[in-house]
């Protein structure tokens, strides 16, 4: 049953997007896919080997023996451009970015009436199963926080080309998110873009996130509705020897901010069109 389902899926998506050609002209939509049907971190070996590097041990590995903990970005200054300086940025936000291992989070979650029913079929049939973009449905999902692990992914000539950011509910280890992150140019854009793939058995959901420096040092990342080939959301699937792509009306909103306290905090919102679907608010502190 569940076989089934993840191929339904898949054949849906290759009748509602277009063909591309991930190693030619649409290269800018090439990201690790998973070859099992439970993600976790299996990708990580096979997209290092794609890139013929390797991938770093846990970022406990790394404080442990003195050097920096590891980033979802190696540094900010990757997004810069026309419209963009990483050197407004409040050095909080830098940090988390540059150092993210180095962060522990405390989440709150909270769905729409309206997308909640069909919020918790996807997390049943899909999410909880296939250990991917597993969203939390009720504010005690995640009551005893998350936790989260940094893995570099580097070439052959020891280059940070992506970061796998793994994130897990406490206490009970389950995945919720498997995400790669790095710093990308879309076609005949000003400047790269925040991209986050999240791979999936035979295809992924991929996010083009534009940054923009917010009201007192602040980073705002958006995928704002556009064309394809645009900031946005899209997925991308491998069926029967062949590559699809369709660029989906889903946009995310991600303000980071440091409160009248000094504590960094992101109100994510996820939206699909117009209307909200769910809000999540993180409270990040650099572990002790």
């Amino acid at each position: 049953m569940n076989h089934l389902l993840d191929l339904g899926s898949r054949k849906f998506w290759r009748l509602t997007g277009r063909p591309v050609d991930l190693t030619g002209h649409h290269s800018w939509l090439r990201a690790p896919m998973s070859g099992s049907p439970t993600v976790g971190d299996g990708w990580l070996a096979a997209e290092a080997a794609r890139h013929g590097g390797t991938v770093d041990d846990d970022a406990a590995t790394a404080d442990a023996a003195g050097g920096p903990a590891p980033g979802l970005l190696p540094a900010m200054t990757l997004l810069d451009g026309p419209g963009f300086d990483a050197a407004r940025l409040d050095p909080l936000i830098r940090d988390f970015y540059q150092h993210t291992a180095a962060w522990r989070m405390e989440v709150w979650s909270g769905w729409s009436p309206l997308f909640w029913p069909a919020g918790e079929l996807i997390a049943r049939l899909f999410g909880r199963r296939v250990e991917q973009l597993s969203l939390p449905m009720r504010p005690l999902d995640v009551a005893h926080g998350m936790d989260s692990r940094v893995r570099v992914i580097r070439d052959r000539d020891g280059e940070q080309v992506g970061a796998a950011w793994l994130r897990t509910l406490r206490p009970s280890g389950r995945y919720v998110f498997s995400g790669c992150y790095s710093a990308r140019r879309l076609p005949g854009a000003d400047r790269p873009s925040v991209h986050v793939a999240f791979p999936l058995e035979s295809g992924n959901v991929q996010v083009f996130l534009r940054p923009a420096v917010g009201a007192g040092g602040g980073l705002v990342l958006e995928s704002p509705p556009g064309r394809f080939g645009q900031d946005g959301a899209y997925v991308v699937v491998h069926d029967n020897g062949r590559d699809f792509a369709a660029r989906v009306p889903l946009h995310e909103t991600f303000r980071l901010y440091r409160d009248p306290d000094g504590v960094l905090r992101t109100d994510h919102e996820l939206r699909l069109r117009r209307t909200w679907m769910m809000r999540l608010h993180y409270k990040m502190e650099r572990a002790r």
